[in-house]
């Protein structure tokens, strides 16, 4: 298949492309890279061997996407592209309900004009907001969402269910997965956010590196098992793949189906430094701060109807999660900068 990823030079939809493309599937990439870069999907190639064809458009812009699918005979997307830092969605909420909305709603435009029936959505567990119980599953009520962020998600995901609902033809698949970790084992390709991490492991990988002085962990007072926030962590591998199986389920199947992409086991932030600790060798230093806007004390899924739908479970652990993105940061103190 021809395959869009919306997005695609960034942390999730570079390591997708990778499986993609060893899956002898096509990859064209879309992204304006505002929090990516090129220099990704290079890498990509080198790791495969195999070319991507690459736009630097922004995807708002529905005339400049229209020309991608003009072009590109493509068969299926996959939606990467928006902003995702939950923090500063608090304080932006203009600015991510603008693009993210915006940028769903003019990718389905441009399918619908060029009759592209499959699409994979990058949603995310932030639309089942503060968990009455857990594991989260794909039948319990959604939201309210603590953050705009998780709004736009389960927005998007209103706006694809109700369009799919206008064509029986039309097949998209939810992944809602939890909180991506990691890089590809090469250490070519990984997370390299623009400014100072919002995620936890680029956080701890950078002070392991010595960019970052310390680690800042928001709020010690959760009811969890060690007071800090509990993740359902995944490592960004098992979450590409996981994207390839929903692809091929998707070219079988219409409607709309929301899935979890998860491991199933939460782990706290003090785990996570504990662990990233031990397979380094390298003390982290952290200092405790106030909770952060927008987040829960605890969140993991339950992933079982990936694995009924399309065969799909989580392969690898916290320790492959923590050796990996070690294993990225001190290959590339910089990031894609070097």
């Amino acid at each position: 298949m021809n395959i869009l990823l919306t997005g695609g030079a960034g942390y999730i939809g570079s390591h997708t492309a990778v499986e993609l493309l060893e899956a002898g599937h096509r990859v064209i990439t879309a992204d304006n890279y505002s929090n990516s870069s090129p220099e990704a999907l290079e890498r990509v190639e080198r790791i495969t061997g195999r070319h991507v064809t690459v736009y630097d458009i922004d995807i708002t812009n529905t005339d400049m996407l229209c020309d991608i699918f003009a072009c590109e005979e493509i068969d299926a997307a996959v939606h990467f592209a928006g902003l995702k830092a939950v923090g500063e969605s608090v304080k932006e909420p203009l600015r991510y309900y603008r693009n993210n909305l915006d940028g769903t709603i003019s990718l389905l435009e441009a399918m619908k004009m060029y009759g592209v029936k499959r699409l994979i959505f990058s949603s995310s567990a932030t639309v089942y907001g503060t968990p009455e119980k857990l594991p989260f599953t794909e039948d319990m009520k959604l939201g309210p969402c603590t953050n705009p962020y998780g709004w736009t998600k389960l927005m998007s995901e209103r706006i694809i269910t109700d369009y799919a609902a206008s064509d029986p033809e039309f097949s998209a698949i939810l992944l809602r997965y939890f909180n991506p970790v990691g890089a590809h084992p090469s250490g070519l390709i990984g997370e390299d956010p623009k400014d100072i991490p919002n995620n936890l492991m680029p956080y701890i990988s950078q002070v392991a590196s010595g960019r970052l002085d310390k680690l800042h962990v928001f709020g010690n007072d959760y009811p969890t098992k060690d007071g800090t926030g509990v993740r359902d962590y995944i490592h960004v591998v098992d979450l590409a793949r996981g994207h390839r199986a929903a692809l091929e389920y998707c070219a079988e199947h219409k409607g709309v189906q929301a899935v979890n992409l998860g491991t199933g086991v939460g782990y706290s932030v003090l785990e996570m430094v504990k662990t990233f600790a031990a397979v380094s060798g390298i003390d982290i230093p952290y200092q405790i701060e106030g909770r952060r806007d927008g987040d829960i004390a605890e969140s993991y899924g339950d992933p079982s109807k990936a694995l009924e739908l399309f065969g799909w479970r989580a392969g690898l652990g916290p320790e492959d999660m923590c050796r990996d993105t070690w294993n990225w940061q001190k290959n590339n103190p910089n990031g894609y900068d070097g």
